[in-house]
């Protein structure tokens, strides 16, 4: 296990040194250094401290792990792979992501997975274990977010303005969402049996990270929101 120590090192220095190291990497001590591991690929990093903005941003496969938290637009516009930050994230993560996943444990800034996309096979992926801020699937044109309300329960899964102007992909909120406002042009509805089963894969790797029961997880109300077919926003993004 090759380890770095970043305190002191430029987002470039420490980008040069985790591209250096050979097999496993662990940075310690980051300080909010961006751009860590943009456009990489293969790589296998463990992140002490709090990385800046952009983590695994155009991330093109390998892992990263975030043994806190991590600030704005991780895996902004991510290609492949896995990042699993095991804190809170800032906002605007999984902005434009068009594949691999993103885990977390905490809970997510606003604009969570604004213009998320798909793509043939890439079906990206995102697990916000706490909650989401405003406008959360922000314009989302493919890809999954599934919040999961765990922290706190009682409280709302996400703020306001959730699924303004999406127009394709899925979200899944474990919630039955009676106090969420939704824009009309969406249809929100509670979770059928076929959605569960397609939910279950979805979280079954996640639960597996956090060492949380997945039958558990599965046990409450999911409501699931998807675009509505004639909304107008469809029209404008997506070719007939």
């Amino acid at each position: 296990m090759n380890l770095i120590h970043a305190e002191g090192l430029t987002h470039r220095e420490l980008n040069d040194a985790i591209r250096g190291a050979q097999g496993a990497c662990t940075v310690e001590g980051c300080r909010g250094q961006r751009f860590i591991a943009a456009g990489m690929s293969g790589i296998e990093l463990t992140v002490g401290g709090t990385p800046g903005n952009a983590l695994g941003a155009y991330l093109n496969g390998g892992s990263i792990t975030v043994l806190g938290n991590a600030q704005d637009a991780v895996g902004d516009t991510m290609n492949a792979g896995t990042i699993v930050v095991r804190g809170n994230i800032g906002d605007a993560a999984g902005y434009a992501m068009r594949g691999g996943k993103i885990y977390v444990g905490g809970n997510a800034g606003y604009r969570a997975g604004i213009h998320m996309k798909a793509y043939e096979e890439k079906i990206p992926l995102m697990v916000i274990g706490g909650r989401a801020g405003s406008f959360l699937g922000e314009y989302q044109a493919g890809g999954v977010i599934v919040v999961l309300n765990l922290l706190a329960p009682q409280g709302k899964c996400v703020g306001y303005f959730p699924c303004t102007g999406m127009h394709g992909g899925k979200m899944f909120l474990r919630s039955a969402c009676e106090t969420v406002v939704f824009p009309k042009q969406v249809c929100p509805r509670p979770a059928s049996e076929d959605d569960l089963r397609e939910l279950r894969s979805y979280i079954t790797e996640y639960c597996g990270l956090f060492d949380l029961d997945t039958e558990e997880v599965l046990s409450s109300p999911f409501t699931v929101v998807t675009p509505d077919s004639s909304n107008p926003y469809r029209q404008m993004y997506v070719a007939n």
